[in-house]
């Protein structure tokens, strides 16, 4: 049971008054906060100046009382939210345009508290897009916990206003929060600190309830303005707003009783205008929004109160709106119940190509999917309408909770086409989510534009278990395929580089380059300082270095014929098998051969597979190893000084991408290493973050490439031993191509047609001699006149397609019941052929017929029924 903070200690300032129990400090400072009352004789309007007068005195200590009390609520609320969560410190940004008072009654109340808080203080004269752009960072900070904007009146804009997050919007003036309070919805209690404090002001002037009083708000605008007239109407009240230029003003004087004022007064505006008996309450002078009073225009010249007292009351319910922000902050980092929409399939028949499939599907809008499986706003960056990257902030946010069951999808050793393990693993999500209601996750590798553009096709699933859209999945997705091309080119240039230089300089020259001077003087970096270290040299100064250790520090000594690093590219092009690089005139004659291969084949993407995080990737960045040097040591990219090129580069391509099936249920895609001379398997990251988004019932079914002697072998040896991860269930497709080829089919080619042996469920006498030499061990059939002549209806009628059923004596694999063992060489007689159509098959009837004493029946000695032979019967079973 979560019981959370605010809620044990609630504070409901707006809605009713709080006692005063402390005295007030005394303030010197004179003008933008009064209350105000003007008595006359008569002995009603003398009673309620009495009552104004109280109530200014009471609302003078009372509002510092309040503010305290809401001070030390907010304290013990936060110490209870720092008990579930130590680490936690909420801060609240303050966004300044100009220089204007408060900032350190803002910053102490704070303090106070155990806040933090972080100004950022900007020119009068920046523009509107400067003040969004600070703002726009602050909304994406996770740090940051509530945001307040000072700006004054001049820069307070409806897009600067509006360009904050309403969950960080401690000061509920964005026009979703208004929107929020106007419809009845106070959203827990965090309520606009100023219209806040005027309403517990005015109801302690009041001296009784609002109800029925007549409030006029005189030059109050903006935020300020809709906040007062909901939580005045609301307590019973009859608002008027009016401009001071009304010219029915002094009328409207006379007959309210209470004003709040929310800007300074003209000069043409007499102070006679004032009912002497108006409560008044000037909050012309806001503290919050930095709007600064001039003073020049008092509503009463003799009058002066204490300023501080509402200020405080007001800064004091904005820190406890930053504690409830907070508060839900944290609710929402706990995981969610999916709420997912799932869409609905519309087969036809005969079924369309897949790509008439995938167009034909609307997808839901990604942004959607991803609130609907529990992701935060700031854990995805959207790429275009149906692709979005999510963020490893996430494994941090749901570290305690437990993860699903994990489902491996493998197969048979395939034909060169492949054989559905994608639309296994697509067609097995959407079953669990879209018609059993189970939490379920697929997580696919990325596609090679070689097998895309070549035989192969795609890789996205097929007929209607695919992710969509098709174009977007085997095409380019997120670029990630593109940053590993570039990562492991700019390796490869590296090391061509640093081979050329050291060729053509000397030591010194190499030294400058790569410890150049900077403002007169030469700084180690912390990966030249990790060579040095690896190479024994434990100096820290660049000057100190001898001849010898420079020497050692500047020069790799690559020998050539080692380097196994080579360049990419993610197109089949045959032609770059063998080259030779170097040939340029700038290059200086230091040419040598080497190849390409396809960019999938890299390094890099197994690295990016089998990585936890990112520092994690830039350690094995570091490590690969690139060639030898001329004394056999090995070479690494650390050694080439490139790991935080290639990290920088990798940065986004670390971020699984968030995609969908045909009827709507989450897919990763991410990584796509090739299982012949990597683990072929999709990402550690992407499986992580599904278990932990499926919850403990729910199951993320991961593919692995190839066949079960390559990726699921390499599945179990690497990718589990690396993460840790373990599958409750494997499945392991089979088809009936597959069977049919390592039975003893002919070869599938890719580009061929397939064999009639492929494409022709065979006749059903065929079938019948199969059964019979293959499992039974007879030499041949007999067929009767009978059974031939109902073979041949049953073709005719479009039954040939059927399976077989044979109905023969269960004591004996042959026809005759009292022969034991393994019978060889004997002709297996079929006297009748029958249908059972309602059950789907042909049964042909094993009998007795007039040649069974004939020669080419002998009885065989008795033999041990083998293993082996259990296995041909079944293997040969499912070949039919």
């Amino acid at each position: 049971m979560r019981l959370w903070a605010l809620r044990r200690f609630p504070w409901r300032l707006p809605l009713r008054a709080a006692s005063p129990r402390l005295e007030p400090k005394p303030s010197s400072r004179s003008g933008s906060v009064v209350a105000r009352s003007w008595l006359r004789p008569d002995s009603a309007s003398f009673q309620r100046g009495v009552c104004s007068a109280a109530g200014g005195r009471a609302a003078q200590q009372g509002s510092n009382g309040a503010a305290r009390e809401i001070i030390e609520s907010s304290r013990k609320a936060l110490n209870f939210l720092q008990k579930e969560h130590p680490a936690l410190k909420p801060t609240l940004s303050v966004v300044q345009v100009g220089d204007y008072l408060g900032q350190e009654m803002i910053r102490n109340t704070a303090e106070e508290i155990g806040l933090n808080t972080v100004h950022i203080c900007l020119p009068p004269d920046c523009t509107e897009m400067e003040v969004i752009n600070e703002i726009m960072k602050l909304n994406e900070n996770p740090k940051i916990h509530g945001i307040l904007l000072r700006l004054g009146k001049v820069s307070s804009t409806s897009k600067i206003v509006n360009a904050v997050k309403p969950e960080k919007d401690v000061n509920r003036a964005t026009d979703f929060s208004l929107a929020r309070l106007v419809h009845g919805n106070i959203q827990d209690w965090v309520v606009p600190p100023s219209a806040g404090a005027v309403i517990w002001i005015l109801e302690k002037l009041a001296c009784t309830s609002l109800d029925g009083k007549k409030v006029l708000l005189l030059g109050v605008q903006g935020p300020l303005e809709i906040s007062l007239q909901c939580f005045l109407r609301r307590k019973g009240a009859v608002t008027i707003s009016c401009p001071w230029e009304m010219k029915q003003l002094q009328t409207l004087l006379h007959d309210t009783d209470m004003v709040v004022v929310g800007s300074t007064k003209p000069k043409e505006i007499p102070v006679t205008w004032m009912n002497p008996d108006i409560i008044t309450v000037d909050c012309s002078h806001d503290i919050l929004w930095g709007q600064n009073g001039s003073g020049e225009h008092p509503i009463r010249s003799n009058s002066h109160t204490p300023t501080e007292a509402i200020h405080q009351l007001a800064v004091a319910i904005c820190m406890q709106n930053l504690i409830k922000l907070t508060e839900r902050w944290i609710e929402n980092q706990q995981y969610k119940t999916w709420n997912l929409r799932c869409l609905k399939l519309q087969p036809l028949s005969p079924v369309p190509s897949d790509i008439e499939i995938s167009r034909a599907q609307s997808p839901k809008g990604i942004d959607v999917l991803a609130r609907e499986i529990g992701l935060l706003t700031d854990e995805i960056e959207i790429y275009g309408q149906t692709k979005a990257k999510v963020r490893l902030s996430l494994l941090e946010r749901l570290k305690d909770q437990p993860d699903g069951k994990l489902v491996l999808v493998a197969g048979i050793t395939p034909t060169p086409l492949g054989e559905g393990k994608s639309t296994v693993t697509i067609g097995l999500v959407q079953a669990l989510t879209a018609h059993l209601k189970v939490n379920s996750f697929a997580c696919l590798r990325q596609p090679s534009q070689g097998p895309t553009f070549g035989v192969k096709g795609g890789a996205a699933g097929g007929g209607y278990a695919q992710v969509i859209p098709m174009e977007e999945f085997n095409l380019h997705l997120t670029g990630d395929i593109h940053a590993i091309t570039a990562a492991n080119n700019l390796l490869a240039a590296a090391i061509d580089a640093r081979i050329l230089h050291e060729n053509t300089q000397s030591d010194k020259a190499l030294y400058n380059r790569l410890v150049p001077l900077f403002h007169g003087e030469r700084k180690f970096s912390a990966i030249q300082l990790a060579r040095l270290k690896r190479l024994g040299i434990t100096k820290m100064d660049p000057t100190t270095l001898t001849e010898d250790e420079i020497s050692r520090f500047v020069r790799l000594d690559i020998d050539t014929s080692t380097i196994t690093w080579r360049r990419v590219v993610d197109t089949n092009d045959r032609f770059l098998r063998k080259i030779t690089v170097g040939q340029a005139s700038t290059e200086k004659g230091f040419s040598r051969q080497t190849q390409f291969d396809i960019a999938v084949a890299s390094e890099i993407m197994a690295i990016l597979a089998l990585t936890s995080g990112l520092s994690d990737m830039r350690e094995r960045l570091g490590k690969i190893v690139v060639a030898n040097n001329k004394q056999g040591q090995l070479v690494t990219a650390e050694d080439l000084g490139i790991t935080g090129a290639l990290s920088v580069l990798m940065k986004d391509a670390i971020k699984p991408t968030l995609m969908q099936t045909l009827e709507g249920t989450p897919v990763f895609v991410h990584a796509g290493p090739f299982a012949n001379i990597a683990h072929g398997n999709s990402s550690v990251l992407a499986d992580k973050i599904a278990l932990k988004l499926v919850g403990k019932e729910g199951y993320v079914v991961t593919e692995a490439g190839f066949g079960a002697d390559i990726g699921m072998e390499k599945f179990f040896n690497i990718k589990c031993r690396t993460s840790g991860l373990i599958p409750s269930v494997v499945v392991l497709v089979a088809t009936v191509r597959a069977l049919k080829m390592h039975g003893g089919g002919p070869n599938v080619t890719a580009g061929a047609p397939l064999k009639k042996e492929y494409t022709e469920e065979l006749p059903i006498t065929e079938k019948i001699r199969i059964i019979a030499q293959k499992i039974y061990g007879a030499q041949d059939i007999e067929l009767s006149s009978v059974s031939q002549s109902q073979i041949n209806r049953y073709s005719q009628q479009g039954f040939g397609n059927l399976p077989i059923c044979m109905a023969k004596t269960h004591l004996s694999l042959s026809h005759m019941p009292d022969w034991k063992g393994v019978p060889t060489g004997f002709i297996l007689p079929i006297s009748d052929v029958r249908a059972s159509i309602g059950a789907g098959f042909i049964y042909p009837l094993v009998g007795t017929c007039s040649y069974q004493s004939s020669s080419f029946m002998r009885k065989t000695p008795d033999h041990q029924i083998t293993n082996e032979h259990h296995a041909r019967i079944a293997y040969t079973a499912l070949l039919l």
